[in-house]
């Protein structure tokens, strides 16, 4: 019985990758590190920037991490006041909500980033709840925050579905028993099959992802 969405929010619920791989650019040409499509999705893209800055500068101190990633949120935002939301993300919520189904976003993304993106799209109002992975016991690719937004919708995993753009974010949903489908607006599709996602979409204008959830609706009303 189908019963909440969830959703990842950077690359899925907007096409952010852009914005982020920018502001990474122009971040660690500082430190003499020159990064490509490759190094980005393989090192940055769905991590969470305490492990992005561990990886990439060891040599830094943990308050120095954290200052540079903080500069580098603050950038983001600085050039992302345009965002629009994933074609047919609207639509989609608007189907969700005729249903009355239980929704949530699940985001590694710092919590300012998240209330900034949210407003910005101007869809604060429209998810049950936020969970961020520091609110969780770890961030994504554990599934924890995926385990604490189903604990606070009060579903199960077998009722509810997540979209997913990263390896990360797809793994950590799998991990927490969902059935996953991947939104390729960052990474190829094989990857995010390979990653665990049980279908692919481009976005959600999908027609065959309105197919599958007018299956798993009537599913649900059998």
């Amino acid at each position: 019985m189908l019963k909440a969405i969830l959703f990842d929010l950077d690359g899925t619920l907007a096409n952010t990758d852009p914005l982020h791989y920018q502001t990474w650019e122009e971040i660690l040409q500082n430190y003499g590190i020159d990064m490509d499509r490759q190094f980005y999705k393989t090192h940055i893209s769905g991590r969470l920037n305490s492990a992005i800055v561990a990886d990439l500068l060891p040599a830094l101190s943990k308050e120095a991490g954290e200052q540079l990633a903080n500069g580098k949120e603050s950038r983001f935002r600085e050039i992302a006041l345009n965002l629009q939301p994933l074609a047919g993300l609207l639509d989609i919520l608007a189907w969700i909500e005729e249903r009355e189904l239980k929704t949530a976003v699940v985001t590694n993304a710092p919590g300012q980033n998240a209330r900034f993106m949210l407003e910005v799209l101007q869809l604060s109002d429209r998810f049950d709840t936020v969970v961020l992975a520091e609110e969780a016991i770890a961030g994504k690719p554990d599934p924890a925050p995926y385990e604490l937004a189903l604990s606070r919708l009060g579903v199960c995993a077998s009722e509810a579905i997540a979209f997913e753009d990263s390896a990360s974010g797809i793994k950590a949903a799998v991990a927490a028993s969902l059935y996953t489908i991947g939104v390729a607006s960052t990474h190829d599709p094989e990857m995010l099959f390979q990653a665990g996602a049980t279908r692919v979409i481009s976005d959600f204008t999908n027609r065959e992802l309105w197919q599958f959830l007018d299956r798993q609706l009537l599913a649900t009303t059998d």
